[in-house]
Parts: structure tokens; sequence; C-alpha cells
């Protein structure tokens, strides 16, 4: 995740960065008075590996979920399309899949969710930062969770949460995304960069067809091992993608051309 604001304006972020050592006292549950009120009123930027996550928990294809469950948007600051989850029309403007009794799809319910009431912020390229990242607090005014007892140090609250492996799998993304923001303002994405982005990120289901339904092999030597990988499997997927994106967007890395027919 970049740097923003996960829950929208009426967070009060904390402005010093803690770490992964640093403790706090939060504790969420069905008896708490303002139980699911942080899940009304948001705005939260889903992952790819939350599109993953959440449309095979409603047994919906890419396409079908990007349709029903988001909205897009482009990031200022970095000129990349991205997806927002679309809230619903009440006067709560609560999360689509929110209930009085709590999360319906809990178990796959976004990364922005999993690290409430923390945010985590990237602010350069991994490539020189240090391990610990950059976190913060989201403190809203309702929240009553940091008045229980619980103590955590933000390393626990990730394991508890299991942020680790949504992290882990959005590493690639998240690392573009980063190394974009890196870039002049006045450079600026194609529309068709930016299309090839939102497929590669987010329409895992059409750009697994653009791999291989397309020209796509005919130009790319992909090794039949890899091609097994991404067929079956979406994290699989979805780092060729990041790698392939890379590799258009900046030039790096290394994706073998197929020689033209009659080269020697």
């Amino acid at each position: 995740m970049t740097d923003n604001d996960p829950k929208g304006a009426m967070a009060q972020i904390s402005p010093q960065r803690v770490g992964l050592k640093s403790e706090f006292k939060f504790k969420c549950h069905p008896e708490v008075s303002c139980f699911t009120k942080c899940c009304r009123g948001i705005n939260i930027t889903l992952t790819p590996y939350d599109i993953i996550r959440l449309k095979n928990r409603l047994g919906l294809d890419s396409e079908e979920f990007l349709a029903i469950y988001t909205e897009p948007h482009i990031m200022e600051k970095t000129d990349l399309p991205i997806v927002t989850l679309k809230l619903l029309d009440d006067e709560a403007r609560s999360c689509p899949f929110v209930r009085d009794d709590g999360c319906i799809v809990y178990e796959d319910r976004p990364t922005t969710c999993r690290y409430y009431p923390l945010g985590v912020a990237s602010l350069m390229h991994k490539e020189g930062s240090d391990d610990e990242g950059f976190y913060f607090f989201v403190e809203e005014p309702h929240c009553k969770g940091f008045e229980e007892d619980r103590q955590w140090s933000v390393a626990e609250w990730r394991r508890d949460q299991a942020v680790d492996r949504h992290d882990e799998i959005n590493a690639e993304w998240t690392d573009l995304v980063v190394r974009k923001r890196s870039f002049p303002p006045n450079i600026k994405l194609t529309d068709q960069s930016k299309q090839m982005f939102f497929l590669s990120s987010y329409n895992l289901d059409k750009f697994r067809k653009f791999v291989f339904d397309s020209s796509f092999l005919e130009r790319y030597d992909i090794d039949a091992q890899t091609l097994e990988k991404i067929r079956s499997d979406e994290v699989e997927l979805l780092n060729f993608g990041m790698r392939w994106l890379k590799f258009i967007l900046f030039k790096q890395g290394e994706f073998k051309l197929k020689s033209a027919e009659g080269d020697a």
C-alpha cells in the first residue's frame, strides 16, 4: 500500500512513525459499543491479492467482481489505475460485506481491514529501504478498541491478522507502484500502459486469457514450467504479470522474445 488514509476523511492519523516493536492496546469484538462502525463511511483501496481472495470467496470471476464491487480511480501521484471497494448507497455508506453482527467475508477481508487500526505507508522503493516498514495509527473518534486491555506490538498484530502473507504476495505490485511514484510528475503512462497495468493487477482471469489466447506466447518465449504454474495458480499468474509489467514499463528484468521467422 502507498501512504494514504485507509479509513477516509473522518480518521485521525497519528503523525509519528511506529515500527514493528512499537506497542499499543487494542481489541475489537461484538461487545465493544462501536462494533462495525469502522466498516462504514470508509475508503478501502483493494490490492490484487484482496481481489483474488474476495472474488473466489464469492464465486465470481475477476471481471464480474470488479463490475459489482469496485470503483476505478487514477492515483494522482503515480498516474496508475487502482480500485476501491464500492460502498452501499445507504446513509452510513457501509461496506457491502458488513452486517450488524460483523463481516460476512472476514476470513478473506481486505489487507487494509486486517491492518486496522494501523495504517501502512510505502514511502520509498523497497531497494535500500529498511525492513521495519512505515506504520501509523488510524484513530477514529468513535473507536473504543483502544480502551481495551489487550496489548500488542506491531509485529504481533501483523501476525495475528495474517497481513504478512498479503504483503508478501502484493510486494511486487507495491514495488511497481512506488517505483512509478518516484518518476517526475510530467512522465505519464499511455492509455494502453494503464490498461495493461489494470489487467495484470486486477482482472487476472482476463489476463490469463490474454496470455494464452492472444499472440502473447508467439512473441515471448515462456518455459513450460512457468506456463503450467500461471495457468493454474493465480498468485503465480499475478507475480508473472508484475514481472512482465516491469519489463514493458521500466525495461527491468528479462522476458525473452522469440526470434522472428527467418532470423539467424
